[in-house]
């Protein structure tokens, strides 16, 4: 295998608290080791672009407590074409880069295996996603940060519930995966979470009025995840007002606020073990895998493992939130 001397960092698809830790960590752990850096600004679309600049230490000195990310993101439809990637290895070429690490979601490592079989190219992966949707690892940079953003919002929201007796219902983000609604809904001492994983599995909403959920309290909240399964906040909101008019119900929608902020300290300790051992994986001649945590140990998954979209949501926790609600 071709000896690597210098590699391409970039961010791709939704942004996440932390991502600046992890670009901090991988660029001085890469310096560190004797290899030169380059940026790859806005995904991959800047592959194609050529938006490409050398980083050192002092390009990613004081963001390590930044949310966003410095490199910028973008989606880039070019890049799903044979003809875009192939643009972007004549890049990679020219600019002398030997490997990349991707920092994203499911989307950025799908696109990062694309391109690795089809041009023989070495890419580590670092998951970057406050959704925590990988398979074969604990947690994602993000998720940490995002979570506590939810449970702030929930805490702050609880207060007015509270004060006119309302029944609140709160989206917050996750797509296909719910455990920022779970996690959030146990954390905030919520009633319910309304999550894709087991939208078609029971009425969760029937089961809370019918256990008289509102009897010994003067206010509700429930979090639903934002997905096709569940059909938001909002649909949930209008079934209330059909079917059970006697309740007071408002909907709040978290959006884009969960995205943003300073990092936890969490997310930013995750983040640079993240960006170290991803070097460390390319100087030990590794490819194609992302990097994970589980027990707090560091481990490399197979790309295919990483995006196979089966992290399964603990039966544990939805039980103790049933049983916390009451």
């Amino acid at each position: 295998m071709k000896s690597i001397k210098c590699i391409g960092i970039l961010t791709s698809g939704g942004d996440a608290p932390g991502m600046n830790a992890a670009i901090r960590a991988v660029t001085r752990a890469a310096i560190y080791n004797g290899l030169q850096v380059k940026a790859i600004y806005r995904g991959y679309k800047g592959l194609i672009t050529g938006e490409i600049t050398e980083f050192k230490t002092q390009n990613v000195s004081n963001i390590i407590q930044q949310g966003g990310t410095i490199l910028k993101t973008a989606r880039c439809a070019e890049f799903r074409t044979p003809e875009g990637r192939a643009i972007a290895h004549e890049t990679l070429v020219k600019e002398e880069i030997d490997a990349i690490v991707a920092i994203g979601g499911d989307g950025t490592l799908t696109g990062a295996r694309i391109f690795a079989s089809e041009f023989n190219f070495p890419i580590v992966g670092i998951p970057g996603t406050i959704d925590n949707d990988l398979s074969g690892t604990d947690t994602t940079i993000g998720y940490d940060t995002a979570l506590n953003t939810i449970v702030k919002a929930v805490d702050n929201i609880r207060d007015t519930a509270s004060s006119h007796e309302r029944l609140f219902f709160i989206e917050v983000m996750g797509r296909d995966a719910g455990f920022l609604a779970l996690n959030g809904a146990i954390a905030s001492g919520a009633e319910a979470a309304i999550i894709p994983e087991i939208a078609l599995e029971h009425d969760v909403l029937s089961e809370l009025i019918g256990n008289g959920f509102r009897k010994s309290k003067n206010s509700s909240i429930v979090l639903v995840a934002e997905s096709p399964e569940t059909g938001g906040a909002l649909e949930f909101a209008d079934r209330i007002k059909q079917e059970y008019p006697q309740y007071d119900v408002r909907v709040s929608i978290l959006g884009h606020l969960q995205r943003g902020g300073s990092p936890t300290a969490n997310d930013r300790i995750l983040a640079s073990r993240m960006g170290a051992a991803a070097i460390d994986a390319l100087m030990d001649g590794q490819r194609n895998v992302m990097i994970g945590v589980a027990n707090n140990e560091i481990l490399l998954i197979p790309f295919s493992k990483a995006i196979k979209k089966d992290k399964h949501i603990s039966r544990e926790l939805l039980q103790t939130l049933r049983i916390l609600s009451i």
